[in-house]
């Protein structure tokens, strides 16, 4: 009988399971997608060896702080102009919706501007600029409104707009350009000189033959503000600093009315000459007075009722002042303070010439209006004529002024985040593959 004999085979592979693989699988799979994951979101991160963040601290500041000083703006204009309103037989609401409507257009503008580029910004400065001028060249056309002995503004069906106040920002961003692409040289004061003295020279002639000094201050105000930001030598800054002084002087002395105005705050007596350019400051002091620390209550000003001069314009610290009082004031006072750091907070962190000078320039427009317009309400200065931002009565002051946020907003998106959000990143990027390391192939 034939014995049957196997030929003894290798083993057959064991077969993992299903269940085992799938679960090994998912494990070190999940780990490539950790790093994966950590690896793109740092990557959106970094531009040019430089982690920044999503939404810097400046960014919210300064949005915050527009924000709530335009609807604070957009109250006190409420309260100050609709007594008077009926009194005259007109829509009490009619003053705050024009208002308003400039600010439903602004901050949007505000908003899509801060999501621009900084190249954007640069390429428009020179187109900025030439607009800027051409626009303000037509108060000098049939389509120019005269008020008060100033030629500066323009009526266009029915709307009346002030162009000058976009002199402001396209000569802070054209100067910031021009400095920006002469940053190697701005130790020579003829680069620093040619050709920003010449055009900021033509800017200025084209608002003072409006005859409006305030506001040619404050652009003045813009140039020096970029000038210092840039660098430049201290003795090259002061020259311009003097030119300027010199110049606002032989204005004032050429000129009646800004004579009055001053001799007016010069007068230790002012009361004797109630009726003529003593009026206005007394009444705003008075108002500031009246309120007192808690204020007379939202809404009950005496001073509103045709006592105070542009009560919602020039003067809209004062109807604060006595509506809200000592407090209100500070609330304002605070919101520009908190304003500044965070504009300045951008000036200090940031690593682009450009982005330092326009932020720079921006801010000391703002805040330095902001506290030429309260120092005339306290009687600090004499009577200049300027908006307080944000807040005053004045839909191309607040339109500018909104888009000029946008800019700087524009400027935080691009801030590098501090060395130790930096080093937290990297080391979460690494977490990942060191876990990855220890799993067993």
């Amino acid at each position: 009988m034939a014995s049957t004999t196997t030929t003894p085979t290798r083993p057959a592979a064991k077969r993992p399971d299903a269940t085992a693989a799938t679960s090994s699988a998912g494990t070190a799979s999940r780990p490539d997608t950790e790093a994966v994951k950590s690896r793109r979101g740092l990557a959106a991160r970094v531009h040019l060896g430089k982690v920044f963040a999503p939404v810097p601290s400046e960014f919210l500041l300064i949005t915050s702080t527009a924000l709530m000083l335009t609807g604070f703006g957009l109250v006190m204009i409420l309260s100050a102009t609709s007594a008077t309103a009926t009194a005259r037989g007109e829509a009490p609401y009619e003053a705050v919706l024009k208002q308003a409507v400039f600010a439903l257009i602004g901050i949007p503008l505000m908003l899509i501007a801060s999501r621009l580029p900084i190249q954007f910004w640069k390429r428009a400065a020179w187109p900025a600029l030439i607009f800027a001028l051409l626009f303000q060249m037509l108060v000098f056309t049939p389509l120019g409104v005269e008020a008060n002995g100033n030629r500066n503004w323009i009526s266009i069906g029915g709307v009346q707009a002030q162009p000058a106040e976009f002199l402001k920002l396209a000569l802070a961003l054209w100067i910031g350009y021009v400095l920006f692409r002469k940053r190697t040289l701005l130790g020579s004061w003829t680069h620093v000189f040619i050709p920003l003295v010449p055009v900021t020279l033509l800017v200025l002639a084209a608002v003072m033959a409006g005859d409006d000094m305030g506001t040619a201050m404050v652009i003045a105000l813009v140039a020096l503000g970029a000038l210092f930001f840039s660098g430049v030598k201290l003795r090259i800054f002061i020259l311009p600093l003097l030119l300027g002084i010199v110049g606002a002087a032989a204005f004032a002395v050429t000129s009646p009315n800004r004579m009055h105005r001053i001799m007016s705050f010069l007068d230790a007596n002012c009361l004797a000459d109630y009726f003529n350019s003593c009026y206005q400051p007394l009444h705003g002091i008075w108002g500031l007075a009246g309120g007192g620390i808690f204020g007379l209550g939202l809404g009950n000003s005496k001073e509103k009722y045709d006592w105070l001069p542009a009560a919602a314009n020039d003067y809209i610290f004062a109807i604060v002042g006595e509506e809200l009082g000592l407090i209100g004031c500070i609330v304002v006072l605070g919101l520009f303070a908190l304003f500044a750091v965070g504009a300045f907070h951008i000036v200090r962190k940031t690593d682009d010439p450009f982005v330092r000078i326009v932020a720079g320039a921006i801010t000391v427009w703002i805040v330095g209006q902001a506290l030429i317009n309260i120092g005339v309400v306290l009687r600090v200065f004499p009577v200049l004529g300027v908006p307080l931002p944000f807040m005053s009565q004045g839909g191309t002051s607040l339109l500018s002024v909104l888009v000029a946020c946008g800019v700087l907003l524009s400027f935080a998106r691009t801030l590098p985040v501090a060395t130790a959000q930096r080093r937290g990143q990297a080391s979460r990027a690494r977490a990942p593959r060191a876990a990855r390391a220890k799993i067993p192939g």
